[in-house]
């Protein structure tokens, strides 16, 4: 019986609290004291707990609480389906009850057809039609009666079609059809279920999230992965699921430790555990291969349920369960790992990822493992803080810690949470060790650097660091990093995606207990340095050795005062020093030669000692000297010269830099952004340069001469400069593709008023060259605020054609030309705060966004245009009286939009207003945040609108490409999606969007060049106006991702909620929005949120009363 699990169910499932093995229904004249009596003996007999009415029971019109109970207190239940056994209403009532709680409960519902058909059951023939017309006769003009009369006609139609067994009589014996059955039960209830855990913290919403993945209802082999790094409770998972699905499977076997039994018996040995663990056949394999085709053949035939915990190499997959084909349709494979490429690998598409226990579940966990209970004396409460925030949500490490408080005083807590921040439990250590143990030197050596570097830092700045370091690319050592799940490169805050590599305190803490053990006692003789203590010994006391490698220093409360340098020397291994808000009482008169990466912020001495540079640093790559704010030279740095990037970023009183730098041939990259004193740069030989940063060098007037063609030069960053002109060597950069002059002074100031403060760009009688050569080979132009003018706009646009990006803003002209139509590349048109802009008359035909906010001046002919881009482009611009167009055929209030599809993803554009007032404490720019629910999943998406900060309490018109499409992909359901469209079922979308004007209207517009027809798009509910519909199964397989702890669509969401202990995620979800960061919200913007959560709940019964 392959049903869904309900979340409602798991607690009591898994514990296999059963009071009865069996529970017997029939028709006590039929069968009592013949077929169902020796039946009953038999169980019984074997040691099978049965239950069966006892024969003096009177029987009444409904069935009685305790039979009710005695039939959910059993783990099986048999119907014998007799020749008069449908005449039977309270039989019938029994039916209907077993099916319902079995069901629910995902519990073995076994038939027995004796004396009849399993047709005659389904269909209601012969005997089984006779008496329900009888029922029908004596039910008629009662409509509660008739409504149960169809229950029954469900009930046995559902049974009918349950696996199970029919007597042929005539063709065996009843005694060998009783021990056939007798069998089959023992075989079911034999089933030790395995040992999970004593507390089920946080499983409920897991297990069904992975239930989801299974798909029980899909009949074809479905392989998932649970993936997840040590210690985050993937096998206690896998060992509760496989307690829950078992008994629906005709083979099941669970392997434990298949990295541990690989490496100490061989595969050969799991081959053989797998056989006999799963059809009881006992042999022995000299080789893998001989393995295989036995498998294959002996497994190919049956419904398996196969876990295979711990996985560590390909080769294990590969000789287990090579392909789908190998095992019966039916059958289901879970497979836990670290190693999330090796699940790829195999071809495994369905992943799930394990993640930490929330703070009440890990408060929840402490307590019991620390307390024995789930209360504990509120003198306790700041030692469970510490002790969570220390196991950061790793179930394992709450386990380890919590056991270990069990009993202690507040002081004999407090010195045992000191002592594991100063070394970590070594049960947690060894467990987190066997990722770090599984990779490769250089791999160990990335992750070392990380965990004592480079936890929560950007992305791009740690590849970037280390591929200096390491001299080539480590992309793959990161990837690596990611599939065994030591780190993460990127994470989700607020619905936000964030590029950072971040990984689990507690493998920092493990990496660094790595790099201590090196050395306990020494410092100087491990790899890396970062504890600042340790440092402050080494250079203080000179304790250098070649053993270090790396050092990060960040200590702006002491000071060195006897270090000149000396300690250096003998760091003959150095290759990255790392310095940031640290103080020296002097200048230092030495670095390692060997260093390769120099990143030195915040110095406080007026200038770097020349006796530095006066050293060879033949291997230095990197040279940054960011936020140096007395710095006012930079002395000779011809020592340098495999130097590929320097930043002197921030250094604002640097005056003078040494022409040097102009002929480091190696040079990639010069960040000098806002030195503001910076008077002059030296002139560039430098045909290795990309990327030239001067934007906010107040003080820069001149370009610096181009000494040589420089072809590799990409980016130019010259806004708020005083450069007047650029030189004609300009010329030598064919290969510009992005040049931002956002206020810079390539102006001059009109002659026809002294005291105009107004600019205009000049051109010179070389611009033609210039713009041949160079400009069009620009792909992203930035010339904000330089109040341009009508005259000089098209010579601009004729130069730049193949320009991408293009932002105008609060510039002066007032018509944007037909010569745009030159710009065909153009993705993206930024006209935001041209107040005088009054026309647009052409709007290149593949833009992907224009933003016109606050272009008060357009005229209604230009605002037409703007919204006859339906489907090309997503606009913005400033509200008018006009309304929403007609040729949008749906439109509402509020903030939410809704509608059915099928046959095929639609194209939709909606139009809506947005307000861009922030928060009240929220200095950050305004954001529209649109929720896609899809059948009830939630894929988010979040699209940023920029203001001036004077102009924030403003309102725009945004019209939108929703890309539906695309959101769907992105969030992995297309596959389940194509089902639902193959079957011509209705698909719901609801979509909320965040900061929008909750009175204003909003419209959706189908794109009829791309969509479907008219009928397959709807904006009401089909289940509603048509209950023959047929309605999506789509959202069986979905289990919203904000929604964690929410179960999937079969949990009475009602009782969900209504209950203390879950109410409070409900809850505290509510509130951790409203506290993020102490920002109060108006009463507005509490309602806009409430509306929210309504919509995820709303949706979520939507589909509940659906399915019912």
């Amino acid at each position: 019986m392959a049903m869904q699990l309900p979340s409602s169910s798991l607690s009591s499932t898994l514990s296999n609290d059963f009071i009865y093995d069996v529970f017997i229904s029939f028709r006590g004249t039929d069968t009592r004291f013949g077929f169902t009596g020796n039946l009953y003996k038999a169980l019984s007999d074997k040691g099978i707990h049965t239950f069966i009415d006892d024969k003096e029971l009177k029987r009444g019109d409904e069935i009685t609480p305790s039979l009710r109970k005695s039939i959910e207190d059993s783990r099986i239940a048999i119907i014998v389906f007799s020749k008069d056994y449908a005449s039977s209403s309270f039989c019938l009532d029994e039916l209907v009850h077993i099916i319902h709680y079995f069901k629910e409960k995902s519990r073995l519902v076994l038939p027995i057809f004796y004396g009849t058909e399993p047709s005659q059951v389904r269909k209601l023939n012969d005997s089984y039609g006779e008496s329900f017309a009888k029922h029908e006769e004596g039910f008629q003009n009662n409509k509660e009666h008739m409504e149960r009369l169809l229950t029954w006609k469900k009930a046995l139609n559902e049974a009918a079609n349950l696996s199970g067994h029919h007597f042929n009589q005539g063709n065996e014996y009843e005694r060998d059809f009783i021990e056939k059955i007798v069998r089959d039960v023992s075989n079911k209830i034999n089933q030790i279920p395995l040992h999970v855990t004593d507390y089920l913290v946080g499983l409920r919403s897991r297990i069904s999230e992975v239930n989801s993945l299974l798909d029980l209802g899909y009949n074809g082999v479905c392989i998932i992965g649970i993936v997840g790094t040590g210690g985050m409770g993937k096998t206690t998972l896998a060992q509760a699921i496989y307690n829950l699905i078992a008994n629906q499977f005709e083979c099941k076997c669970f392997l434990h430790n298949v990295r541990e039994n690989s490496v100490q018996h061989g595969l050969e040995y799991l081959q053989e555990q797998l056989l006999f663990k799963s059809i009881g056949f006992e042999t022995k394999f000299g080789h893998v291969n001989e393995g295989i085709p036995i498998i294959k053949r002996r497994l190919c035939q049956k419904k398996v349920l196969l876990i295979l915990d711990d996985i560590d190499k390909l080769k294990q997959l590969q000789v287990l369960v090579g392909e789908p084909s190998w095992l019966g349709r039916g059958s289901r494979v879970i497979i836990t790992t670290r190693d999330k490429h090796l699940l790829s690998s195999h071809g495994i598409t369905k992943i799930y990822e394990a993640y930490g226990l929330n703070k009440e579940q890990a408060l929840e966990l402490l307590r019991t493992k620390a307390f024995k209970s789930k209360k504990n004396d509120s003198s306790y409460d700041y030692i469970l803080n510490r002790a969570i925030k220390y196991a950061s949500g790793l179930p394992l490490a709450l386990e380890v810690v919590g056991s270990n408080l069990f009993g202690m005083s507040t002081t004999e807590c407090e010195s045992t949470l000191d002592k594991y921040e100063r070394i970590p439990p070594e049960d947690i250590q060894k467990i987190l060790k066997v990722s770090f143990d599984a990779l490769d030197e250089e791999q160990q050596s990335v992750f070392l650097d990380i965990a004592c570097f480079f936890n929560w830092c950007e992305s791009a700045y740690v590849e970037e660091i280390l591929e200096y370091h390491y001299g080539h690319c480590i992309k793959s050592h990161l990837r690596a990093l990611v599939d065994k799940s030591l780190i993460k490169t990127s994470i989700q805050r607020h619905g936000m995606k964030f590029e950072l590599v971040t990984l689990h305190d507690l493998l920092e803490d493990m990496g660094k207990e790595i790099v201590r053990h090196e050395s306990i006692k020494e410092p100087g003789e491990r790899s890396r340095l970062w504890y600042h203590d340790d440092i402050f010994d080494v250079l203080q006391n000179n304790k250098g050795t070649n053993k270090i490698e790396k050092i990060f220093l960040s200590c702006p409360s002491m000071k060195l005062t006897r270090n000149n340098g000396e300690a250096f020397k003998k760091m003959t291994n150095i290759k990255t020093l790392i310095i940031r808000n640290s103080q020296f009482s002097k200048s230092l008169k030495y670095l390692p030669s060997t260093l390769k990466v120099l990143i030195w912020e915040r110095y406080c001495l007026p200038s770097l000692s020349s006796s530095i540079f006066s050293q060879e640093f033949n291997y230095m790559k990197v040279l940054i000297l960011n936020h140096f704010y007395s710095l006012t030279h930079i002395p000779d740095v011809s020592g340098l010269p495999n130097l590929e990037k320097i930043s002197l970023k921030k250094c604002w009183n640097l005056i003078t830099i040494h022409n040097s730098i102009g002929c480091l041939s190696k040079l990639e990259i010069i960040n000098a952004r806002k030195c503001y004193k910076l008077k002059s740069f030296p002139p560039l030989r430098l045909p290795s340069l990309k990327e030239l940063k001067l934007s906010e060098c107040w003080s820069l007037k001149s370009f610096p001469e181009l000494l040589c063609k420089m072809t590799n030069l990409k980016s130019i960053l010259l806004d708020g400069t005083s450069i007047g002109e650029l030189p004609f060597s300009f010329q030598n950069l064919s290969e510009l593709r992005d040049l931002q002059i956002t206020r810079s002074n390539i102006h001059r100031f009109p002659t026809s008023s002294k005291n105009s403060k107004k600019r205009m760009l000049r051109f010179r009688k070389d611009d033609d060259k210039i713009n041949s050569i160079v400009l069009s080979s620009v792909k992203h132009l930035n010339l904000h605020d330089n109040i341009l003018s009508d005259e000089c706009l098209p010579i601009l646009l004729k130069w730049f054609v193949n320009v991408k990006y293009l932002d105008l803003s609060n510039n002066d002209f007032k018509i944007l030309p037909e010569c745009l139509s030159e710009c065909r590349h153009l993705k993206d048109l930024k006209l935001d705060y041209c107040w005088a802009l009054e026309e647009i008359r052409w709007i290149p035909p593949n833009l992907y966004c224009l933003s016109t906010i606050r272009c008060n001046s357009l005229n209604s002919t230009s605002r037409r245009m703007l919204l006859g881009q339906v489907g090309c482009s997503d606009i913005y611009s400033p509200t008018r009286k006009e309304g929403i167009p007609d040729w949008f055929e749906h439109q509402m209030e509020g903030d939410t939009i809704s509608f059915w599809f099928r046959k095929k993803i639609p194209s939709i554009t909606c139009i809506l207003r947005t307000r861009t007032r922030p928060k009240r404490g929220d200095s950050s720019w305004p954001r529209l945040k649109i929720n896609y629910f899809v059948n009830g999943y939630e894929c988010t998406d979040e699209i940023w609108i920029h203001y001036s900060f004077l102009y924030r309490y403003s309102e725009e018109t945004c019209l939108l490409n929703l890309k539906l499409e695309e959101r769907v992909k992105w969030s992995n359901l297309m596959s389940e999606m194509d089902k639902a469209l193959l079957k011509n079922e209705w698909i719901h979308v609801q979509i909320y969007f965040e900061n929008v004007l909750y009175h204003a209207k909003k419209g959706i517009h189908v794109r009829k060049e791309k969509s479907n027809k008219d009928e397959d798009v709807i904006f009401t509910n089909p289940y509603v106006e048509n209950n023959n519909t047929s309605s999506s199964q789509f959202h069986t397989n979905l289990v919203s991702e904000m929604d964690k702890s929410c179960v999937d669509e079969e949990t009475n969401l009602v009782d969900y909620y209504s209950t203390k202990d879950e109410e409070s995620f409900f809850w505290s979800e509510f509130r951790e929005q409203f506290e993020i960061d102490n920002i109060m919200y108006t009463d507005d913007e509490k309602m806009s949120l409430w509306s929210y959560y309504e919509i995820k709940f709303s949706e979520q019964m939507r589909i509940h009363m659906l399915k019912e």
